[in-house]
Formats: structure tokens, C-alpha cells, sequence
């Protein structure tokens, strides 16, 4: 990952300077029974012309105004090599009319098309992809007697699947084979979190092409095309009435929300759901009652790289949208002040605070409390108050905000601080260790938990009827912009499953009072007291991009966590001691259903959903020093 791997988890393939969120993209279109025809990976290298790109037109646009941000000096810039391993026709279309429009405003169409070229190594249009096949027959069926079940993130954020949803035991687990493949053209990540409902698997991408793929054999039922790239997960409605429409509800990075038909596709209403400029959504909304519960965070973080900006106006916040119709209920925000200009830079840039604490994880719902829980990020410019790197309780009835636990103190943070001498980064300078994974609810016996992670390393227990009282405390893990929890936890009965990053290299210049802790722990969640704790195997031998550490949210069976490691291993680890019992390579390259071939890369973003003897997960992150890949990988157990 760059800087802040929990945080910018899929920022689309930039080329300018500056990078933010992209403003003004086209509406979302109907959905569509097409599939893209961009050219993947592995045929796209194959093909390149064999010219030297450095005389082509776009290497002069590229290296007076791109290359000082994207071979290393800014962060959350992705790398050149991860640019060249795109095809043209993307690059293109996030400097159009995608995530990078705002800052490609000032490039001529030529020179747009040029960059795009110089970087994909190939003419506009010269390649194309094999399109997966359509589902016909019985494979294009929808079985209403497989609707969505409670479970996963939006639904049930403990990521626990019971066995009767799982359908795959702990003794099947070992015999986990490849059923089957499905490439996502022209990408270099793959970090949507999947679902399974109706027979089917929903999944977003980069491209922001959402899937329906028949569960058993990975042909393509529909496809819809949001207006940008969908990183969040796709929520499936429960408890939808006989006769009634079953919808799938998930955001793209320009802060639309959707909600369409999960049987066809079709839209049934989009909204913008925050009106700063840099809005984006990551984390996955929550469904709950008739209302959809949307995380709003956002890209202002790496606008601040610009002396010129004025940082920072945005606030992290909460959207209640009805379910039926996307209209708004109410709108809260994780700091309630307006942010008000506070000093100049030496640039001569004004700085407005308090700003920031963006929600980058899905909401949890408390319906017995009628409150609604979610953990914010760092503020962006100084000074840093007391909503930042904390946990923020709603009321679920209106959004009334009713209490704030903060974790971190005095932690404002923003991409200047990875340059010399900016004067937009705050003087706290971070150490910008957000609470990025969901909250998890436990009880037992009468009494109650809210379980927290955070980047720092450490995890927490905190009492909801005491606003959030801290009840114990453990560090496990070394921590920092790059290590602790990241994404998410798993719970299964007492036993608090825990992934911890801590990549070798930080890419941050801070120094730690310990060594990284990569690996899988299990705590009480009663106390915190570690059960046991499994060390990440390091098969890296020192590859570019590798790190043996859990950034992805883990999923629990009965007896069994299952955990995608930064190094591409997919492992399923003994839930009561630790011990692996089974592995996967996912760097390797492997046949898809169209008939071309791909690989997976680091796993981060999204973890494993099960259902129906199935278990399905994402693999390849492709950026912020993460390896790429564009893969979904299909396992099920001998049948």
C-alpha cells in the first residue's frame, strides 16, 4: 500500500500531480447485459507494440507532469509499473470522464489520449479482451430459495458464517479445490468484497462494472456500470417480501450510492450522498429495517499535496437513505463544527479546521440500543480536536450524534506530510493510525463489548452503555500508517480473531519502539487476554511489493478463519489453536472462464464470503506497495 492502506484502498489509476477525488462524472447508466471488451493483463503484455516508448508523444506530457508523483516521491500515487500494466482504454477514462477528470482539466483531449498511450504501452483500441461467457439456461436462473442471508458486511459485520449458511465444515476445509476463475479485464486490482445470493455472486471493480455471476460456473447473468469504480462491498437486502424486488445496495468513489434489482441488474435509483467535491465511498453501507446506512469519506486527504490547496473543508459522515427510493433521512457527521479558516501557510494558503475523520468501514448496527456505530480516521489539518481516530455512535432514529470515544490523541495528518517542506501538513504530522476496521458487538451473560481495531496495533474493548468506556486494552501488533488492523476483525462465540499487517517497510521514515508483528491472533473478548497467536510465514524472499502481514478483513466458519495475506497466500487457520490447515498460492496464474488466463497479488479490501460449500474472495490490490492482480477465485469442497 502507499501511506494509508486502510485508507485510499483503491484509488483509481491517477496521472496528474495531485491527486482527489474526481468531480463531475457521467451519470450512472441502466444496467446492461454486456460485458468490457478492455484486454487483460496477461494478453495486453503479450502484445504491446515493440517501439521505445520514450518517443512517443505522451513521454514528454508524462515526465514534466506526472513522474514527480508517480515513481515514488508522493505516496499515494500509484507506482508507474502499475500504470504500465494497464490498458490504454482505462487510463484514458479516469483522466475523461472517471476519478481523475478534475485534475486532467488542464490536458488537452490529445494529450490526454497520449499520456494514456505512452502508459499502456499500446494505441487506443488496439486490443481487446475475450468476454466472458453468458449464462444460459438453468445457469441464468435466480433461485428465490437462496435470498440473502444475514451474514457479512452491511448485515452482520462480525464476519462470522454460521454452518447452516456455510454449507462447508471444518473437516471439508483441507480438501478446498479451484472451481473456477473469473479475470477482471484490464485491471491491476480486484478488492470489492463479494456476496452470494440467489445462486449468484455479486462483485464490484475497478472499472466500475458490478457482476452477476452464477455461483456454480462463473458465467455472467447481468452487469451494471456505475459511474466509477465500486470498491465497497455489495450489500444484499434481507428480508425482502414475497413479490417484492430483492436489491443489492453499494457505492462507487464518487460518493454515489445505488441500489439496483439483483436479478437483473437494472437500476433502481442512484444518490450523491455528500456534496464536498473529494467524497468518496469505501466503506460498505449497512442495511437495516428499510434504511441503507452509507459511509462517506473521502480523497481531500491527497488534495493537501498541493501548496495552493486550502486544507481541508470535508467531514467523515453517515447518510440514512431510504431503501426503496434512495431519499435522504438524515445526514450526521463525525465532527460536528463546521471547519473554519485558522491560519495561513507561508505559501499563503488559508488552513480550515476541524476537518476530516472519515468513515472508511461499514457501519454497525445496534437495534436493542437503536444506535448506530462507526470508527473514524485522523483530522486533516491542525489543530487536531477530539472527534478523530475514535468511535462515533448515532442514534439510528435521526443521527443525532450521542457520544464520541476517542482512541488517539492529537492525530491530523495529510499527504504534505510525505514532501519536503510542504507547509499543508499539520504541525501533529499524524501518526495517522485511523480506526479503519468495522466495530464489532459482543455479549454475553448481561453484559456487552464493543470490539475495536486500530492501525496503532492496539485492540479494545469499550462498554456501549457507558459511551464507550474503555473496558481493556491489548497491543499486538507494532502498528503505524502501515500496520495494525486494517480492514477487518472476526468473532466467533468469546474468540476475537485479529489480522495484523505491519509490513517491513512502513514507507513512512518513522521510527517504532518494536518490530513488526505480522499474523492471525485470537483474543477473549471478554478480557483481551491473547488465546493464542499464529506469526505470518515470510515467503517473500525479499520480492518488491511483498509483505507475509493481514491487511484484509478476515471470515470465520465454525472452526475456521480464513485470512488472505499481502504476500497472495490464502490461508484457512484452526480456530481454537492457530495452526494452518490449509493454504493457497494466489499469485499463480490460473485459467478463467473466458478462456485467457490471470493471477491474484496481494489480498486486501475484501476477505473470503461462504455459502453453499462455496468460498469465494478477491485477489489482487495493485497499489499503495501492494502486488497487483485481477482475479476472483471460486473454491469449493469435493462434491
Amino acid at each position: 500500500m502507499l501511506m494509508r492502506l486502510v485508507r485510499i484502498a483503491a484509488l483509481a489509476a491517477g496521472i496528474l500531480a495531485v491527486l482527489c477525488d474526481g468531480a463531475g462524472a457521467a451519470p450512472p447508466p441502466q444496467g446492461s447485459s454486456g460485458s468490457s471488451q478492455l484486454k487483460d493483463l496477461s494478453e495486453l503484455s503479450a502484445t504491446k507494440p515493440k517501439v521505445d516508448p520514450e518517443t512517443l508523444p505522451g513521454a514528454p506530457v508524462y515526465h514534466t507532469v506526472c513522474a514527480a508523483c508517480h515513481e515514488g516521491q508522493v505516496a499515494k500515487a500509484p507506482h508507474k509499473m502499475f500504470l504500465q500494466m494497464m490498458p490504454p482504454e482505462n487510463i484514458l477514462a479516469a483522466l475523461t470522464t472517471g476519478l481523475m477528470k478534475e485534475q486532467a482539466s488542464g490536458l488537452s483531449a490529445k494529450q490526454r489520449q497520449d499520456v494514456a498511450e505512452y502508459l499502456g504501452g499500446a494505441p487506443i483500441g488496439a486490443v481487446h479482451a475475450k468476454a466472458p461467457p453468458r449464462c444460459a439456461g438453468r445457469a441464468n436462473a435466480f433461485d428465490a430459495k437462496q435470498a440473502a442471508a444475514p451474514v457479512g458486511w452491511g448485515l452482520d459485520n462480525t464476519r462470522f458464517i454460521p454452518a447452516e449458511v456455510a454449507g462447508l465444515a471444518a473437516a471439508d476445509v483441507p480438501g478446498l479445490k479451484l472451481s473456477w476463475a473469473f479475470e477482471f479485464p484490464g485491471s491491476i486490482r480486484a478488492r470489492s468484497q463479494p456476496t452470494i445470493a440467489y445462486g449468484a455472486v455479486y462483485v464490484g471493480s475497478d472499472n466500475g462494472t458490478v457482476y452477476a455471476l452464477d455461483l456454480a460456473t462463473g458465467c455472467v447473468r447481468w452487469t451494471f456500470r456505475a459511474a466509477a469504480e465500486v470498491r465497497t462491498g455489495i450489500v444484499a437486502e434481507t428480508g425482502v417480501a414475497a413479490g417484492g424486488v430483492p436489491r443489492l445496495f453499494f457505492g462507487d468513489v464518487i460518493a454515489h450510492a445505488y441500489a439496483v434489482d439483483a436479478r437483473d441488474g437494472k437500476l433502481l435509483w442512484s444518490a450523491k450522498v455528500d456534496s464536498h467535491p473529494n467524497a468518496t465511498l469505501t466503506g460498505t453501507p449497512a442495511f437495516h429495517a428499510g434504511t441503507v446506512y452509507v459511509p462517506v469519506s473521502s480523497l481531500e486527504v491527497t488534495s493537501a499535496a498541493d501548496p495552493k490547496y486550502p486544507c481541508c473543508k470535508f467531514r467523515g459522515a453517515v447518510v440514512a437513505l431510504d431503501a426503496a427510493s434512495g431519499a435522504q433521512r438524515w445526514q450526521a457527521h463525525t465532527i460536528l463544527e463546521e471547519p473554519k479558516a485558522v491560519r495561513t501557510t507561508a505559501a499563503g494558503t488559508q488552513v480550515f479546521a476541524p476537518s476530516g475523520a472519515p468513515v472508511w468501514n461499514s457501519p454497525t448496527v445496534d437495534a436493542k440500543r437503536g444506535v448506530l456505530y462507526v470508527g473514524d480516521g485522523e483530522n486533516y489539518a491542525s489543530p487536531a480536536n477530539d472527534s478523530s481516530d475514535a468511535v462515533v455512535a448515532f442514534r439510528l432514529s435521526d443521527g443525532k450524534r450521542l457520544w464520541v470515544r476517542q482512541l488517539t490523541h492529537g492525530d491530523a495528518w495529510n499527504v504534505a506530510c510525505m514532501m519536503q517542506n510542504n507547509p499543508n501538513c499539520p504541525a501533529e504530522n499524524g501518526p495517522d493510525v485511523d480506526v479503519a476496521a468495522s466495530v464489532l458487538p459482543y455479549s454475553e451473560g448481561g453484559k456487552s463489548w464493543l470490539l475495536v481495531g486500530q492501525k496503532n496495533g492496539w485492540v479494545y474493548g469499550l462498554d456501549p452503555d457507558a459511551q464507550g468506556k474503555v473496558l481493556w486494552k491489548e497491543r499486538i501488533g507494532r502498528g503505524g500508517i502501515q500496520g495494525g488492523v486494517h480492514f477487518g476483525m472476526a468473532l466467533e462465540g468469546h474468540r476475537l480473531f485479529v489480522p495484523i499487517a505491519d509490513m517491513a517497510d512502513g514507507h513512512d521514515g518513522r521510527s517504532y519502539d518494536m518490530a513488526p508483528r505480522p499474523g492471525l491472533n485470537a483474543l477473549d473478548a471478554r478480557t483481551g487476554k491473547t488465546l493464542w497467536s499464529a506469526p505470518a510465514a515470510d515467503h517473500c524472499q525479499g520480492s518488491k511489493f511483498c509483505d507475509p502481514g493481514i491487511s484484509a478483513p478476515l471470515t470465520a466458519i465454525p472452526g475456521i478463519v480464513f485470512a488472505g495475506h499481502m504476500d497472495g497466500m490464502l490461508r484457512a487457520y484452526a480456530a481454537d489453536t492457530g495452526k494452518v490447515v490449509w493454504e493457497y498460492d494466489s499469485n499463480a496464474t490460473v485459467p478463467t472462464v473466458s478462456g485467457a488466463s490471470a493471477h491474484g497479488g496481494s489480498f486486501g479490501g475484501a476477505g473470503a464470503a461462504v455459502r453453499d460449500g462455496y468460498l469465494v474472495i478477491n485477489s489482487g490490490y495493485g497499489l499503495y506497495f501492494h502486488m497487483p492482480g485481477n482475479v476472483l477465485l471460486v473454491f469449493s469442497r469435493p462434491r
